[in-house]
């Protein structure tokens, strides 16, 4: 962004230096060619003092016209080129202006504000990948760490509680087995967020089996019910794009499911012909014009990282239609 200020600021001088000769050029011609025509022509006014005014506002006004005209398409590929830089939004990467005109200065000013904005999505790109990497790395330690040691932990906790529980009496058994229930349900829950911090099953069973067991999970957990319309047959894609499908899937269903209020799911994996179409649409209340928040723009970041297109929009059940579009060999 500090980029794109510079390069405001060039655009804003440049256009102080150079347009001030330019305009001043042309006022010049304008001026000049009027000046010739009311000098040189051959007609004659028998009563200049009745039309001499009217015959000089005519001259300013086709003067000020032709000025105008001249200055607004001078103006038109700056105006063109500020539009576009107001438009830029780092999320949504592809957005470039047109570079052409006669001005040999716009047209540089152009290509120069285009190569700027493809460094700036290369870097981020690079950057992003780099931090999707250490979170990811952190994730599987996380995940390793609860699964091993907490895991291990309450397992032991759970042997020691049903051993003692085998010759306490009843009153300290029952209290005993109520702390075992406990403990299970807290290694159930530590087994469950050590899954969402790194998927197993995408590593050992791949992509579309991890999707299925994410949705299989959420309808055991929850009330929601989820369609799966999966094709058997992908095209290969590394694994850090099947690692950004699965997170915009899973974010897909835990937002239809705690922000949009949905009673159904329909998720969508299909192959294109340049890779895969992932689709969460859900039935839910939408979005009901509030603005993206930091899940769906969590969405975006990983989708340029592969270099792949999201589009989020209105389903025809009145939800929220989740688009992702991954290029294959991403």
């Amino acid at each position: 962004m500090r980029a794109l200020s510079e390069l405001r600021t060039r655009l804003l001088a440049t256009r102080e230096r150079s347009l001030v000769w330019r305009i001043f050029a042309i006022e010049v011609a304008v001026l000049t060619s009027a000046f010739l025509f009311l000098a040189l022509t051959p007609a004659r006014i028998e009563s200049p003092n009745q039309l001499e005014g009217l015959i000089g506002v005519v001259a300013l006004v086709a003067v000020l016209g032709l000025t105008f005209l001249l200055l607004r398409r001078a103006f038109g590929p700056l105006e063109r080129l500020t539009s576009v830089m107001r438009r830029v939004d780092p999320l949504r990467p592809g957005q470039r202006v047109p570079a052409y005109g006669q001005s040999l200065e716009v047209v540089e000013l152009s290509r120069a504000f285009n190569e700027m904005l493809d460094r700036l999505e290369t870097e981020r790109r690079e950057s992003g990948r780099r931090t999707l990497a250490a979170q990811e790395e952190e994730r599987r330690r996380l995940a390793r760490e609860l699964h091993d040691e907490v895991g291990q932990s309450l397992t032991a906790l759970l042997l020691q509680l049903e051993h003692a529980s085998r010759g306490a009496p009843p009153a300290t058994a029952e209290v005993l087995t109520s702390a075992q229930e406990t403990g299970r349900s807290s290694l159930a829950e530590v087994r469950t967020i050590a899954r969402r911090l790194r998927p197993e099953a995408l590593d050992d069973l791949g992509l579309r089996s991890a999707l299925v067991s994410l949705s299989q999970r959420l309808c055991e957990q929850t009330e929601l019910r989820v369609e799966r319309h999966l094709d058997a047959d992908l095209p290969t894609l590394t694994l850090e794009a099947e690692l950004v499908v699965y997170r915009v899937a899973q974010e897909g269903l835990t937002n239809a499911l705690r922000h949009a209020g949905a009673a159904k799911v329909e998720l969508w994996l299909q192959r294109t012909p340049t890779g895969v179409l992932l689709r969460v649409v859900d039935d839910g209340r939408g979005m009901n014009g509030s603005g993206e928040g930091s899940g769906l723009n969590g969405m975006r970041e990983r989708a340029i990282l592969v270099g792949a297109s999201l589009e989020i929009r209105r389903s025809s059940s009145g939800g929220v239609d989740v688009s992702l579009a991954v290029p294959s060999g991403s």
